[in-house]
């Protein structure tokens, strides 16, 4: 029987099947092949006779990947940042683009709680982020869903971002019947509690998945090797490379380079920022 992984925790794999969700176990030979099935994986199962156990059997090669959170055959990734209550965090939504962009997952951005935040920050993170290339969303408690459930339909889409910026309330209005549950940012830290505390894919309809995940406020960049591949995972650096008179330019210090020649119109000051800080960040892990 086949089915996909919908749900990991303790060992136990829940596989949404056309006879239902079925509660599995990993066979031992996958330790053996050096294979752990994750959420999303598509996998062939066997019950067994003796006491109606699940087991998986194999797991099918996968179209994707994403390292944090381990999801596998993503078709997209929503990155939800809040504007306010906490604050958005240009450096840490960078990261979550560099993390899809250097998987090959398409993303795009949703920025949450704008009935509560001025509306010329609204205007410019939105602007900020679709001169670089994204398409944008925003929503507010009043706003209805309808362009970001059309956007997600046909898909599984992974949800990423920092605690306490919707995530779980946006999923509660999509699927209202599920009720999950949220929690209040941190008024001493101001940032969100983890409410979600496994990974889990949960669907809309037959064929539209969304995959709720744990928040995160940190993200290593170890998955990124030097500044080329770090400079490839910026969508509106691409188009300006055959510009820079060195092949191997680095776009920090080197003359004639089409990044900085751009910068301040085709590309946002605030993105150029944020790779000089991956760039840093990058060289101190060579170093360890």
């Amino acid at each position: 029987m086949k089915g996909t992984i919908i749900k990991h925790v303790r060992g136990i794999y829940y596989v949404n099947t056309e006879a239902g969700i079925i509660t599995c176990k990993a066979r031992g030979l996958f330790r053996e092949i050096d294979i752990s099935p994750i959420v999303g994986d598509k996998v062939e199962i066997r019950i067994s006779e003796e006491d109606n156990s699940g087991y998986i059997e194999k797991v099918y090669p996968r179209s994707s990947r994403m390292i944090r959170p381990q999801v596998a055959n993503v078709d997209m990734a929503l990155i939800v940042f809040s504007l306010i209550n906490p604050d958005i965090n240009t450096y840490l939504l960078d990261k979550y683009l560099i993390m899809t962009e250097y998987l090959n997952i398409d993303s795009c951005i949703l920025f949450t709680k704008e009935d509560i935040t001025d509306n010329e920050k609204v205007k410019k993170y939105k602007d900020i982020y679709e001169n670089s290339g994204y398409k944008v969303f925003v929503t507010g408690i009043d706003n209805d869903l309808n362009e970001i459930e059309e956007m997600l339909r046909g898909k599984i889409t992974a949800l990423a971002g920092p605690s306490g910026v919707g995530k779980t309330s946006l999923i509660n209005r999509l699927i209202p019947t599920l009720d999950l549950e949220t929690s209040a940012i941190s008024t001493k830290t101001r940032r969100g509690r983890h409410t979600t505390r496994h990974v889990e894919l949960i669907p809309i309809d037959n064929d539209t998945y969304i995959l709720d995940t744990p928040g995160f406020s940190v993200l290593d960049l170890d998955f990124i090797e030097d500044e080329s591949g770090l400079a490839g995972s910026f969508r509106e650096f691409r188009k300006f490379n055959s510009q820079c008179q060195f092949n191997n330019c680095k776009h920090i210090n080197e003359p004639k380079c089409g990044i900085k020649d751009n910068l301040g119109t085709e590309i946002e000051q605030s993105r150029y920022d944020s790779y000089l800080q991956f760039c840093e960040e990058i060289n101190e892990n060579r170093r360890y």
